[in-house]
């Protein structure tokens, strides 16, 4: 995991306004490695998304750029897939024809149908969806939904899988499961994975590096923290770690009194308030 896979150096980007100019990212460095797992983390408004459609290509920086395997990205292509929080599956498919529109785009003209056929069964099956393949969006939970959308872009083969908070419309059981998967899924396939959330438990359990923001607006990345936690991870194992809620404490002290949003808020009551936004995912760890 030395190789430098994906580069963002000095990216700022600028949106206009009746008022002028709104800069919402400055000066945004980063550097990430082959089979990294990195989350984004920081206050509501402070440029995450952001981020993630620029290196999605769906936003071109005013200033500095983005470079994947030592070629500019400036526009979506095949080689970086996007996991959002709506699974967006298109509801007249079924689970194995959804995965299917992802598969014929990339590689039409390079897989036989018998190739295509097998490979988007695999890839249902290391979301454990084999099950509910040919059952449309309305006849499986949002967690099964989910699982389908991760299939649809791991099926793409992406060099790059981004994730913006994927699971923060399910409930907290299911969002462990999930988790739990993705590891297991990275883990196999040694993807290199964005993915933005709010929740610390969740950053700390799933990354290599977390990449915490600024507040906006000219956001840009404030502290980077190196989990090196060995891997696999188990959560219930890491309850009582001390390494690991030293890692938890970091981020919290920095979002809530490094990058203090509206009002002052000491870090035992940041994490009060943390759990009361994600109850169940708290005692899943605590």
């Amino acid at each position: 995991m030395s190789q430098i896979h994906l580069e963002l150096t000095r990216v700022g980007i600028e949106f206009p306004t009746p008022k002028g100019p709104f800069c919402a990212l400055r000066d945004v460095d980063l550097k990430i490695k082959k089979g990294e797992f990195v989350s984004l983390i920081g206050h509501s408004g402070c440029g995450k998304s952001t981020v993630l459609n620029i290196v999605a290509g769906l936003y071109q920086a005013t200033t500095g750029g983005v470079v994947l395997n030592g070629r500019e990205v400036n526009e979506p292509g095949p080689e970086r897939a996007v996991v959002f929080q709506n699974h967006s599956l298109l509801p007249w498919l079924t689970a194995y024809e959804n995965v299917e529109l992802g598969v014929k785009r990339v590689f039409k003209g390079k897989k036989t149908k018998t190739e295509m056929r097998e490979w988007i069964e695999h890839n249902l099956e290391l979301v454990h969806m084999t099950h509910a393949m040919h059952k449309r969006p309305d006849e499986i939970s949002g967690g099964m939904k989910q699982r389908v959308g991760i299939a649809r872009a791991l099926a793409m083969e992406p060099q790059v899988l981004l994730m913006d908070e994927p699971f923060g419309a399910l409930d907290a059981l299911t969002r462990a499961h999930l988790q739990d998967s993705l590891m297991e899924i990275q883990n196999e396939l040694g993807n290199t994975v964005i993915m933005i959330t709010h929740d610390v438990d969740e950053a700390v359990l799933l990354s290599d590096r977390i990449v915490m923001m600024t507040n906006g607006p000219a956001a840009t990345v404030g502290e980077i923290l190196d989990v090196k936690l060995p891997r696999p991870r188990n959560r219930l194992e890491l309850a009582d770690n001390a390494e690991y809620n030293g890692y938890r404490s970091a981020v919290l002290r920095f979002l809530y009194e490094k990058q203090k949003k509206i009002e002052p808020i000491s870090a035992k009551r940041a994490e009060k308030q943390l759990e009361k936004d994600a109850p169940a995912q708290a005692k899943s760890v605590a």
